[in-house]
């Protein structure tokens, strides 16, 4: 009788499994639609009914583009879990970190959710992955020597120069993301009061303190440099712009970190996000309040800032030796 139930259940669940992919004028039968179509109808999904950020639909779309590479002209609608693990397996091999990976099963289960609620798959695939616990070791973190070799790397006498540096003192001094300071405006700034407004993820507003040499270095460039920078550009809101006047975007953000860390000699695998670790790290070593560092990086779990009381074995060390009775 079980058995019957169960038979009649699935019988009726492949009824509602839809003939075509997606309703219009632009239906294909299921069996002919490919990865990309696919990944652009859960892209509109993701932009227009759950309004998710930019920057979370550019993470979902490298992701599932990686994922079509792997999948080589096979349907992604006849996948099961072991293919998905095994998808998976072969980012390892790649040795990419736990994060990285459970990232991308994430988007994954996302991705199946979606077809499963537009009725183009009865069941999630993707349902069943175990997402790896994410990887505790912090990436490359700088020494305060480092960071001054990275810092007084651009030349103090060239337009560019100066912009990098104005670039890298606001990375470091605030320990913003990339995409913060691509997006950061001049009505963000608050130069007489040292601090700027940041977004960041879910759009969410924080206030992070400049420093001295950060506001010398952002000071210089907006009064000497920038204007230069905009003279062929109708672009006049962005604080760091291009030699054309444009918003500076993520990657050559990156680009220019990666520059300047090869000219100082320091490792080649340093990255704005190297100096938002530093940033962090040195003040938890330096004995800021942990709420204190979580709301300057705008995290939104404690447990994520907890990471840093980690990489500083020489402080634990003093403290130890300060106040244990027998050290």
């Amino acid at each position: 009788m079980a058995t019957s139930h169960k038979q009649q259940k699935n019988t009726a669940k492949r009824s509602r499994i839809r003939k075509i992919a997606f309703e219009g004028p632009q239906s294909k039968p299921i069996s002919s639609i490919c990865i990309e179509e696919l990944t652009e109808k859960f892209l509109q999904f993701t932009r227009h009914e759950r309004g998710l950020a930019e920057n979370t639909q550019s993470a979902y779309q490298r992701d599932l583009q990686t994922y079509g590479a792997w999948l080589n002209g096979r349907s992604p609608l006849t996948v099961t879990i072991q293919n998905l693990g095994d998808y998976l397996g072969t980012l390892s091999d790649k040795g990419q970190s736990r994060a990285t990976i459970a990232r991308k099963a994430a988007t994954l289960r996302c991705f199946y959710s979606f077809l499963q609620l537009e009725g183009v798959l009865v069941d999630n695939p993707a349902e069943q992955l175990v997402l790896a616990r994410r990887d505790d070791t912090i990436p490359a973190v700088l020494s305060p020597r480092q960071v001054d070799q990275l810092l007084n790397s651009p030349s103090r006498f060239t337009a560019a120069g100066v912009r990098d540096r104005a670039l890298l003192e606001l990375l470091y001094a605030t320990g913003c993301r990339a995409s913060e300071v691509s997006s950061l405006q001049l009505k963000d700034l608050r130069l007489e009061e040292q601090f700027c407004t940041c977004r960041g993820k879910g759009n969410k507003e924080r206030v992070v303190p400049l420093g001295q040499r950060a506001h010398s270095a952002i000071t210089q460039w907006m009064q000497d440099y920038r204007p230069q920078f905009l003279l062929e550009s109708t672009e006049q809101n962005h604080l760091i712009v291009s030699s054309r006047g444009n918003k500076l975007s993520r990657m050559r953000i990156w680009e220019i970190v990666h520059e300047h860390a090869t000219s100082a000699g320091l490792a080649n695998n340093i990255s704005p996000h190297t100096l938002r670790h530093s940033f962090a790290t040195h003040l938890v070593a330096g004995g800021v309040d942990l709420r204190h560092v979580q709301e300057m990086l705008g995290h939104a779990s404690i447990a994520t800032t907890q990471r840093y009381t980690h990489v500083d074995s020489g402080r634990l060390k003093n403290v130890h030796e300060q106040f244990h009775p027998r050290s």
